[in-house]
């Protein structure tokens, strides 16, 4: 029997298997699947990375990290999921005021503000169990202001993301799921464009990185990586950590690598440039435009997937959408990237290691690397032996075993030797590094 439904079940199909199969097109294209020179890694063993005691600190912080961390998680899913996929969620909607986008504003506001309040004490014993550590420099009063914007700027961004999905779908109810999966592709993309301008500065400040050495030596490696740069933002994370870090993000003419200053002020200058060759490297290989086009191929598919689950749950129902499918609508984008994690985080694991081969060749300073990455380990505390299976599922970067396990295979033992004394009976001679094409520029001496 047909139904009036039945069109838009089938554009919601054909948008799932288009937005899928460009997905995997893409990825195959540009996706480094082989990044490594001489195959597959072996991860070096722990006590390569840190000591035992630097290990035992680590897994004692990880252990209650982790404990925090996914029970927020579980906790969030349960939460989202019993509104989005019974009758208290469309019972709550109804209580709201207002025409319908003002329902569904109020909707998204208030799921989003109900799920931050079930998860808040995980996210306090976190914030806790990060300043008994040390990890953390901020107050509590910093703490909770920037917990009021992100909850802000999420339900603003969501709410009328979800205004525009039910506009789209009340007028168009037979091709609603590929007209919203083609506005949230192009949303993935602008928004990559926008976000160094418009989100970054709502929580922290820039400013260039005075002249120097480092600066010069990095815009040396820009050159050499033929990455064109017109600046190298430091960012005040000091205010709120102790870890040391660095990004790119961006692209076109709103790219930008930022360091963190605890970066800049505590790492010699050969172990901060390694750092900055390889977010030279995202820049050189245009890392972020990469993700963002997955990105924008993988709404088109999760749009059709949605729609496709949302009009079989409202198979009984012959008024168009409302506010009252809100609930289900964020059960769904949660369900969706929780099973997503494992492809964004395998795809960016290769992404990485990639970045860290380009910056091992630049460089030419290998000890350098290992040095940074242990002492990067050390201050983040973070565990050299994590669960395979939780690793796998969330971890972006690849474990620091495993990136000295890189330097290992392409440069050979020694290169190894730069943090502990090495034991040198039956180790390799091979000068480090040898089989690679670098430039010839070395980092600044220290």
């Amino acid at each position: 029997m047909s139904t009036d439904r039945e069109p838009g079940q089938v554009t919601a199909r054909w948008a799932a298997l288009v937005g899928g199969a460009l997905f995997v097109a893409l990825a195959v294209w540009l996706v480094p699947w082989d990044p490594i020179p001489g195959g597959p890694l072996e991860p070096v063993p722990a006590t390569d990375v840190l000591t035992p005691e630097q290990i035992e600190r680590a897994e004692q912080f990880s252990r209650w990290a982790r404990v925090w961390s996914y029970g927020s998680l579980a906790v969030s899913l349960a939460f989202v999921c019993f509104l989005g996929f019974s009758r208290h969620g469309q019972r709550l909607v109804q209580r709201l005021p207002g025409p319908w986008w003002a329902q569904t504003l109020l909707a998204v506001a208030a799921v989003e503000l109900l799920r931050r309040l079930v998860t808040l004490p995980f996210a306090v014993a976190q914030r806790q169990h990060r300043l008994d550590y040390g990890l953390s420099t901020q107050s509590w009063d910093g703490f909770a202001v920037d917990l009021a914007k992100s909850e802000a700027l999420s339900i603003m961004v969501t709410g009328v993301a979800l205004v525009v999905v039910l506009a789209v779908a009340r007028r168009w109810r037979r091709a609603w799921p590929a007209v919203v999966g083609g506005l949230l592709g192009a949303f993935v993309l602008v928004a990559s464009f926008g976000y160094p301008l418009l989100v970054e500065p709502i929580f922290n400040d820039f400013d260039s990185l005075p002249g120097g050495e480092l600066r010069t030596a990095v815009l040396e490696v820009a050159e050499a990586e033929g990455v064109a740069l017109d600046d190298v933002l430091v960012v005040d994370a000091s205010r709120r950590t102790t870890t040391l870090n660095a990004y790119v993000s961006g692209f076109g003419n709103t790219r930008r690598v930022v360091l963190y200053d605890t970066l800049v002020d505590d790492l010699p200058a050969d172990q901060a440039l390694s750092v900055v060759a390889h977010e030279l490297a995202h820049a050189k290989h245009q890392d972020v435009v990469v993700g963002s086009v997955l990105g924008a191929a993988g709404v088109v598919a999760a749009a059709g997937l949605l729609a496709l689950v949302v009009l079989g749950a409202q198979r009984r129902r012959p008024a168009p959408m409302g506010p009252a499918v809100v609930p289900l609508l964020l059960a769904l984008f949660a369900v969706g990237s929780l099973l997503a994690a494992p492809i964004e985080n395998g795809i960016s694991r290769r992404i990485e290691l990639r970045a860290d081969v380009e910056a091992l060749r630049v460089t030419q300073d290998p000890e350098a690397f290992v040095a940074v990455q242990r002492r990067l380990a050390q201050r983040s505390l973070a565990d050299p032996t994590p669960p395979a299976l939780l690793h796998w599922w969330f971890s972006s970067h690849p474990s620091s075993r495993s990136r000295l396990g890189l330097v290992k295979a392409m440069c050979g033992v020694r290169a190894m030797a730069g943090v502990k004394p090495p034991d040198d009976q039956g180790l390799s001679t091979t000068p480090p590094c040898s089989s690679l094409v670098l430039v010839s520029s070395k980092a600044p001496p220290t």
